[in-house]
């Protein structure tokens, strides 16, 4: 087996899930370390065999029981301390259904599964006290905020 000189990264996907006009994004309670409890984008790592799109619809299925979903690529996030379990890139994708019930379940690695609005991740929710955000897992509001722009 060939070895590496130079240590390689892990390699996930995360996926934004928002109903038709924008007003709300899906998002899973984690159910285990890093970040267990906090409020996360479903997604997950790649297996060795199958392609990025084919990781985040399967993750995407097996954390929420939504399926059959048309994705968009959002963009590429891999500072490196994102994940505190290494260093990890993540390819982010965003799919627009209609309806936010559309048979939405926790499974997998999630405790629960529920539709935040997205008025939560604009930049001016921080400087309005009303607004109570989730506490988010790794780098997932900047990869919410990356999406919403370019869905618009």
């Amino acid at each position: 087996m060939f070895s590496y000189d130079y240590p390689r990264p892990a390699v996930t996907v995360d996926i934004v899930v928002c109903t038709g006009e924008l007003s709300d994004v899906l998002l899973i309670q984690r159910k285990h370390a890093p970040f267990e409890g906090c409020w996360a984008l479903p997604g997950g790592f790649i297996e060795m065999e199958e392609t990025l799109e084919a990781a985040a619809l399967r993750e995407l299925e097996e954390e929420t029981g939504v399926s059959d979903v048309a994705l968009t690529e959002v963009g590429i996030f891999g500072a490196p301390f994102r994940d505190p379990r290494g260093r990890v890139i993540t390819i982010a994708y965003a799919a627009v259904i209609e309806e936010p019930t559309r048979n939405v379940r926790a499974g997998s690695d999630a405790s629960a599964a529920a539709w935040f609005s997205t008025a939560l991740f604009d930049q001016t929710c921080e400087s309005n006290p009303t607004l109570k955000r989730p506490k988010l897992a790794f780098d997932h509001a900047e990869i919410i905020r990356k999406a919403l722009e370019k869905l618009k």
